[in-house]
């Protein structure tokens, strides 16, 4: 069991302001506390912000060449952490611990790693006509971050800030903080300047809006639910903050009638049940021909009932449980919906085998003959529910895929390469991988519409974070 009873504010660990209960963290395999971190309130959210201000102008000033060593002895020490990492997230999320040990401690190591040399080679002046145009560091940065990919969403945003020159403070979730922890202790051991990285933890009412509303922030990124980015837009606006926002898909995953169609719906399968479908990128909307949606509900079935799902800490597993309770019966009320509402349920459902009892179990569910007018292919549902839906022709699929408030990510199979690019620009969405493109760290992510604005990652990341001065001479 992990207890912190110290948030970490200019370099030091420091006792929160108020005794108030302390947050338990919960195991969501065995349901038992696993760890505790401290409950902050606004008078530990305004000391951290002073602590950020403070340190602000020296960091700003720091030489690009300096940023750039620290961030890169920061994810040489991320790396040295990386047993401690992904079993601290393994507990606190419930990710198998074969997949966190490279999604959840090794992504966020190489996501800050990329950010060295684009620190060095930051370029913040340029000549234009007459003009001067200069690239400062946009300020106090308040990062508030989800509980499904906690440490890599936390990196996203503190790696191209401190490459920028940006101070901040950082909010977890309350499911799984404690990996910022962590965090906290490896930026103390590098020698990072007091102020420069701050960590809070709380509720999102009470610290997460204080932050928000705080007039020495200059900018806020949030990654989490859309309901949540429009209360935090809400917020930012009264202060016009710059804002940052990566938020719920519904992604569709188009697979034509050249593809490779076992392999294609295979693959699709295994991106919506991984993490046990929390995430917010997942392909939850499979589109295939009409004329083979019966072979593509076969195959994709036959690729379900052969995940094996249980204990994380077992290396074979493939799908743990949920994060929590809360969430375990938010999945499962969608799930009663879409048979509710008559789609064809193929595998999974609402029953929970008897050795998975214990634990925030929903087993890997596929619904076949769906509408896109559903409830289960229109909203978000963040678990692991795949939803196949016919198409007649490329000009349906493309219809069906931008039929939504979201447009986060996607995917398009085909052998024809050229084809398959051709309708993915014609996406209304954040990104597309071509037969199972690889993901990228130096390419930008984030969404279209209601899934967000501004991008994370890469030079498009390091951007979010400067602002432009024009001097005319």
């Amino acid at each position: 069991m992990k207890i912190y009873d110290k948030l970490f504010i200019d370099g030091r660990w420091t006792f929160p302001d108020s005794d108030s209960d302390a947050i338990d963290v919960i195991n969501p395999y065995t349901e038992a506390v696993c760890g505790q971190v401290p409950s902050a309130n606004e008078a530990d959210t305004n000391a951290a912000v002073m602590a950020a201000r403070n340190a602000f102008d020296a960091w700003a000033a720091t030489a690009p060449e300096k940023r750039a060593a620290l961030i890169q002895h920061l994810a040489q020490k991320l790396m040295e952490y990386t047993d401690e990492i992904s079993q601290t997230i393994t507990m606190e999320l419930g990710m198998p611990i074969s997949m966190s040990t490279t999604i959840q401690s090794g992504l966020p190591a190489g996501s800050m790693s990329s950010y060295v040399d684009l620190a060095k080679n930051l370029q913040v002046r340029e000549e234009i006509g007459n003009s001067i145009v200069i690239k400062e560091p946009a300020g106090v940065c308040a990062f508030i971050t989800p509980w499904n990919y906690p440490l890599h969403q936390i990196v996203g945003k503190v790696a191209p800030a401190l490459a920028a020159g940006c101070t901040m403070l950082v909010k977890p979730s309350s499911e799984t903080p404690l990996n910022a922890f962590i965090l906290a202790k490896i930026t103390q051991e590098i020698g990072l300047p007091n102020g420069v990285f701050n960590l809070v933890t709380g509720s999102g009412e009470l610290v997460g809006e204080a932050l928000c509303r705080h007039p020495q922030v200059d900018l806020i990124s949030f990654t989490g639910s859309t309901h949540a980015g429009r209360r935090i837009g809400t917020i930012a606006a009264q202060g016009i903050k710059r804002l940052t926002l990566e938020l719920g898909g519904k992604s569709t995953n188009i697979i034509l009638e050249d593809a490779d169609f076992e392999k294609a719906v295979s693959n699709g399968v295994k991106n919506m049940f991984l993490n046990s479908g929390q995430t917010c990128s997942a392909l939850s909307r499979m589109l295939v021909p009409e004329n083979l949606l019966d072979q593509a509900a076969a195959i994709a079935k036959d690729t379900a009932l052969k995940l094996k799902v249980g204990d994380p800490a077992d290396a074979g597993v493939f799908m743990g449980p949920l994060v929590s309770r809360k969430q375990q019966q938010r999945v499962l009320n969608y799930i009663k919906q879409g048979i509710e509402q008559g789609a064809e349920l193929i595998c999974g459902g609402t029953d929970i085998p008897d050795h998975l009892k214990s634990g925030y179990f929903v087993m890997p569910t596929i619904f076949s003959h769906v509408s896109n007018q559903m409830t289960i292919a229109k909203e978000e549902i963040f678990g692991p529910v795949l939803c196949i839906i016919p198409f007649k022709d490329e000009t349906d699929a493309v219809n069906i895929a931008n039929d939504s408030i979201y447009g986060l990510s996607g995917a398009v199979w085909s052998k024809d390469q050229d084809r398959a690019i051709k309708i993915a620009e014609k996406l209304r969405t954040g990104q597309v991988a071509i037969n199972g493109g690889r993901h990228n760290i130096l390419a930008p992510f984030g969404g279209y519409k209601q899934s967000g604005r501004g991008r994370e990652f890469g030079k498009f990341g390091l951007e979010e974070f400067l602002e432009i001065k024009s001097i005319q001479l």
